[in-house]
């Protein structure tokens, strides 16, 4: 049996080293206590002591025989050890882990490789001139051009036929809706337009190009001209954005109209190409007295006249400094030379000639 003086130097002992040693979560029980519940139970002497911060007693017990001392120190030992044995396992399963989400991450930036370079299909870097990167997907540079702000504004065709008058009137029908909706909103009102503008474009292009592999011959130029047309549009709506933004209603309202406009042009198309033309060349008329009046609001300061956007910067190769104001004078030369375009191909038509017969202005800006 242990002596009472040895038992006393045991506690003091583990009173020092078993909060370090021996101590045990709330849940859970350690290795050390289970030894000491086993030789609690072989009928050696219970010592209770109770570890400070924490509400459960450790149990230690110690066989009879001379062995206390060897006891605790064998038993700090195995505590030790398999503190030691489980913090080397949590080390190597973090080891582990982070080498499986290495390969991992590898595997799949290999896997997203090949399904980009799959099909060879790789998007090229494109710089400037300047040798900066060139930071628009929906147009390159070669793309860009200088517009011709010179071109006569005030030309205009004299309906003669009862096919002019009917393309005439219409147009002028259609305007006056638009100025009541828009009234001096010229900014939305020039965005709003554009996504009728870059309809009749499209579209013409689209039954030409169907109607060359029909009758298996060339169109002359004509579907290219009319696709830039209406790309060209587009991109006076893509630099209106940016400018202005549309309410809900207003986005609601070109949904119902592009609807209804795509297939009238559509139908007239068919039916009658100088007329469609026609129609369209008095439609750029309206957008150049639109645009013109535009300018004169800039130029009173009823419309602030903020730097011109960056698309717009690039698109037209304008110069540094560039405003709105500056902005909207291009996309007025470019509704000119759209009027011209329409006039003529209307003009074609009315001679008895198919559009093929004449070279299309590509290019023509």
């Amino acid at each position: 049996m242990m002596s009472r003086g040895a038992t006393r130097g045991a506690c003091v002992m583990i009173r020092a080293v078993g909060p370090r040693y021996f101590s045990m979560g709330p849940t859970g029980t350690s290795g050390v206590v289970v030894a000491a519940e086993e030789a609690a139970t072989a009928g050696g002497r219970k010592l209770i002591i109770g570890a400070p911060g924490y509400k459960r007693k450790m149990i230690f017990g110690f066989v009879s025989g001379g062995g206390d001392a060897r006891s605790l120190a064998g038993l700090v030992r195995l505590n030790t050890g398999m503190r030691a044995r489980k913090a080397s396992t949590v080390a190597l399963n973090n080891e582990e882990e982070l080498k499986e989400e290495k390969v991992g991450k590898e595997k799949e930036a290999a896997t997203e490789k090949v399904v980009a370079s799959y099909w060879g299909v790789q998007p090229r870097k494109v710089t400037k001139g300047d040798g900066t990167q060139w930071r628009w997907n929906c147009f390159m540079p070669w793309e860009t051009y200088k517009s011709d702000t010179t071109i006569d504004l005030t030309k205009h065709h004299v309906p003669a036929t009862l096919m002019d008058k009917m393309a005439f009137w219409t147009v002028k029908a259609l305007r006056w809706p638009t100025d009541i909706f828009f009234q001096r909103r010229y900014g939305c009102r020039a965005m709003m337009l554009e996504t009728v503008a870059a309809v009749p474009g499209m579209v013409g292009g689209m039954l030409l190009h169907c109607k060359s592999l029909r009758k298996f011959e060339h169109s002359g130029g004509w579907i290219k001209t009319l696709l830039e047309e209406a790309e060209n549009e587009r991109m006076h709506l893509m630099t209106f954005m940016e400018v202005s933004q549309p309410r809900w209603y207003e986005q609601a309202l070109v949904f119902a109209v592009q609807g209804v406009f795509f297939n009238a042009y559509f139908l007239a198309y068919i039916i009658s190409p100088k007329l469609a033309h026609r129609i369209v060349g008095y439609l750029e008329e309206e957008a150049i007295h639109s645009y013109t009046e535009f300018l004169k609001e800039l130029d009173k300061g009823n419309i602030e006249n903020v730097p011109a956007p960056a698309i717009a910067m690039d698109y037209w190769q304008l110069p540094a400094g560039s405003t709105l104001r500056d902005v909207v004078m291009v996309v007025r030369a470019d509704e000119a030379h759209h009027r011209d375009v329409n006039h003529f191909a209307s003009d074609v038509h009315y001679q008895g000639r198919e559009l093929r017969e004449a070279p299309a202005p590509i290019g023509y800006h």
